[in-house]
């Protein structure tokens, strides 16, 4: 559904986005992960056509942004990361407002507005005035304008940004009612907003894209966590396709060791352990979260700044 391709943009002698590339199927919740300055509000602006590539194709279908921006825009609900509004307009007035501008017919306006609010829960402040709404309110009023046309992509640059514990509860629950029928990006540096929300991230570092990866491979590990009754290296060394070997801990006579293993010995492992006389307490599969992977590819980072 959407196939970016080398995608690049310069500010003079900056390279905000670096050659990036990627799809994103219909219906997927993706996450766009990165520390500020990234690249992540970059490459929303071009996706929605806000932002006018230096170099790179961004397609949508058979709709290309440059020569179908139009139309590209009318299937998209866009969150920017600072939602422009109109503080002397009240919510509904706002909202009607941006009901016309995404085309919606005036028959369906009232409607559309209506279900935006309901939606964003928004209800009790829909006569309010935008100046006096919070921060968090007026994100939620920024999301209710993104999703009033139906659009079938909907891009939210820090949608939990300003909201508060409760608020955000909603909001994660609101981009899984949205994931029903469209296809969701979440940009973010909150490590547990794409956790929580998405199935997919792309991790960007300095303007490149490091990680394409579904959150459930990054969490998956070619290593296992063994837990024995007693010293065991030398047995778990000497099994058929184990590759390392590390101790972790000893406590109370139990070793912890982890080790990087071929998918299919882990039996001949489990099987040596017990020749040997061993106790065999633990053997399980080790599990890595989005932080751990995070920091690994930051850890890369600065190896490859520190080797030049």
């Amino acid at each position: 559904m959407i196939r970016v391709a080398n995608l690049t943009r310069r500010y003079g002698d900056f390279t905000a986005v670096d050659d990036v590339s990627f799809t994103i199927d219909r219906g997927e919740v993706v996450g766009l992960l990165g520390h500020n300055g990234a690249g992540k509000t970059t490459i929303m602006k071009m996706m929605t056509g806000f932002l006018e590539p230096t170099a790179g194709t961004i397609h949508i279908d058979d709709f290309q942004i440059g020569r179908d921006t139009a139309a590209i825009q009318a299937r998209i609900g866009y969150l920017p990361e600072n939602c422009p509004v109109w503080p002397e307009m009240t919510v509904i007035d706002y909202l009607d407002y941006q009901a016309a501008l995404h085309g919606v017919p005036q028959g369906k306006r009232k409607a559309a507005v209506v279900q935006a609010i309901r939606r964003t829960a928004l209800k009790e402040k829909a006569a309010a005035p935008i100046q006096t709404l919070s921060r968090g309110y007026r994100q939620r009023v920024g999301v209710a304008q993104a999703i009033l046309h139906e659009p079938d992509i909907v891009i939210l640059d820090e949608p939990t940004n300003g909201l508060d514990p409760t608020q955000i509860r909603h909001m994660r629950e609101l981009i899984g009612e949205l994931a029903q029928t469209a296809t969701v990006i979440v940009s973010t540096h909150i490590l547990q907003e794409v956790q929580a929300t998405c199935e997919r991230v792309l991790i960007l570092r300095a303007g490149r894209l490091v990680v394409d990866a579904r959150i459930e491979e990054l969490r998956q590990s070619p290593a296992l966590l063994v837990v024995v009754g007693g010293e065991a290296e030398a047995v778990l060394k000497r099994v058929d396709g184990v590759t390392d070997v590390r101790a972790l801990a000893n406590r109370d006579g139990r070793r912890h060791y982890r080790i990087e293993i071929s998918p299919d010995a882990a039996p001949r492992l489990a099987a040596a352990v017990q020749a040997a006389g061993l106790d065999l307490f633990e053997l399980q599969p080790e599990r890595h979260d989005l932080e751990t992977v995070f920091a690994r590819v930051n850890e890369a980072a600065v190896q490859e700044v520190a080797h030049g």
